[in-house]
């Protein structure tokens, strides 16, 4: 008999605690090898797929496209040597797992393997998706033991010593929610603790459960439409919204003042990527007590050198990868401008090296990939590591670590045609230089008038971090390399 896997959404790494399902890449019924990509989801980083450790065939997935599922939340459930998926199966062997608890990475072993257990008297009943769930909202009852270590999708095992202890085995799951096989009395097995009578609530998923918390619905209270009365996500979106009408009330004279909606008026959830970059602007202009300055700066020499340096063959140096050169320099002269600031200890930690943030627009939005060790590097590596970031930012296929770390944003806002901006600080980091286009300006060049290729910079730091002076400092040396370029010289 084949043993039915089931595989749930891994922890994906830098702190990510939920993801939204934006493709399903097998069907159930469809035959899947081990580490064969099933599902294309985004988080708040950027967009994955995630490979299934399990060979088998597809019985079930769990969650529609657009649906956002937390870290340990069933993905799908695969029925191991259904099918021969591989040499292994033909000698009646069962395919071993890889043990993958990291999207893109494999453990390389096998995990340990459990019998299934099922509880009597918990019957399953089928998700809106066509999966097959217990009638609490686990997938452990009457399915799969959720096993010790990497089969648990990267979630350790979480067990309950003392009275009712045995009812309460299962696993933590995001941000220690337990996620259980069953509860103890009086308690979901999301972990709240319900009013009411005891015993299991039947929830479609951990998504139903999290919704109902975060809008202080009893689940006790309502009537699932589900098969076997299964309380579903609309379900609860029903009783929201219940519970918001019954609460209005006339408006008050206060409320004139208040924008209206309107009809036909769009509503885009602020979530996945650019909910993330919401809450870390957000984040920035809260906490940070930020100051802008600026200055124009004659580029004509440095688009010359750079024609030159291309001329003698070989690759292309970017003009993007000799600011960030000019950057790395500056750094080295003004180190307190590539820190941050732990308000806790009420400290500035001056980093010891320069990973360098760059922004680039996708199609997706406006992503801040990041240049490890730029310090370490010359123009022509910083322009092969710009090149290979951009397209990766392209095509979707960031890592979560291409993405965090940076030290210091280096913000090119001029391809979009502007001349300057105030940027808003990359929290944490202590400050961010901006580049306007260069474009042909009057300009006075060895006192006569003459067409010249100018730029205006724009410097953003944190005022906790450096006064005026130091800022005024870094901005000047960027310009005058950005004016002579064999200003660099002394440096290299």
């Amino acid at each position: 008999m084949p043993e039915v896997k089931e595989f749930r959404l891994p922890d994906l790494g830098e702190g990510l605690t939920e993801a939204e399902i934006v493709r399903w890449l097998v069907e159930v019924g469809e035959v899947v090898a081990v580490d064969q990509p099933v599902v294309e989801v985004e988080t708040a980083k950027a967009m994955v797929e995630v490979p299934c450790p399990y060979g088998g065939v597809v019985t079930a997935r769990f969650g529609a496209e657009g649906t956002e599922l937390p870290v340990g939340a069933p993905l799908l459930t695969v029925a191991v040597g259904a099918s021969p998926v591989d040499a292994s199966a033909s000698t009646g062997e069962e395919p071993e797992a890889s043990g993958n608890v990291l999207v893109g990475y494999g453990t390389g072993a096998p995990a340990a393997r459990r019998r299934r257990v099922r509880r009597p008297g918990v019957g399953a009943s089928p998700t809106p998706d066509g999966a097959v769930g217990s009638a609490d909202g686990s997938a452990a009852a009457g399915g799969p033991a959720v096993p010790d270590g990497p089969e648990a999708g990267g979630h350790r095992r979480a067990r309950s010593y003392g009275p009712g202890a045995a009812a309460a085995e299962g696993v933590a799951g995001a941000g220690g929610e337990f996620v259980g096989r069953g509860a103890a009395p009086g308690v979901a097995a999301g972990g709240s603790r319900l009013s009411g009578s005891t015993g299991p609530v039947p929830v479609v998923s951990p998504l139903v459960r999290k919704m109902a918390r975060e809008h202080g619905v009893d689940l006790r209270e309502l009537t699932g439409t589900g098969r076997d009365g299964l309380i579903l996500r609309a379900d609860v979106e029903r009783a929201v919204r219940a519970a918001a009408d019954a609460a209005a009330a006339p408006p008050a004279p206060a409320a004139a003042t208040a924008v209206p909606a309107g009809e036909g008026a769009e509503r885009i959830p602020l979530r996945g990527l650019r909910g993330a970059v919401a809450e870390k602007l957000g984040r920035s202009r809260r906490e940070i007590p930020d100051a802008t300055c600026w200055v124009d700066a004659d580029a004509t020499e440095l688009l010359a050198a750079r024609r030159a340096m291309n001329a003698g063959g070989g690759p292309k140096v970017s003009l993007l990868a000799l600011l960030a050169r000019i950057c790395t320099a500056a750094l080295a002269r003004y180190p307190d401008l590539n820190s941050t600031v732990d308000t806790e200890a009420r400290e500035i930690v001056r980093l010891p090296g320069v990973h360098l943030g760059f922004a680039a627009q996708t199609e997706r939005g406006l992503v801040v990939p990041v240049v490890r060790d730029a310090h370490l590097r010359n123009a022509a590596g910083l322009s092969a590591e710009i090149a290979r970031l951009t397209e990766a930012a392209r095509s979707g296929t960031l890592t979560p670590a291409d993405l965090t770390g940076g030290t210091f944003t280096l913000n090119n806002y001029g391809v979009f045609g502007v001349d300057g901006s105030t940027p808003i600080i990359n929290h944490p980091e202590a400050a961010m230089l901006g580049v306007g286009r260069i474009a042909p300006k009057p300009w006075v060049h060895q006192g006569e008038l003459a067409v010249r290729h100018v730029v205006q910079l724009s410097f953003t730091f944190d005022h906790r971090v450096c006064d005026g002076g130091t800022a005024g400092g870094f901005l000047r040396y960027v310009a005058d390399c950005v004016e002579q370029p064999a200003v660099l010289l002394r440096s290299l």
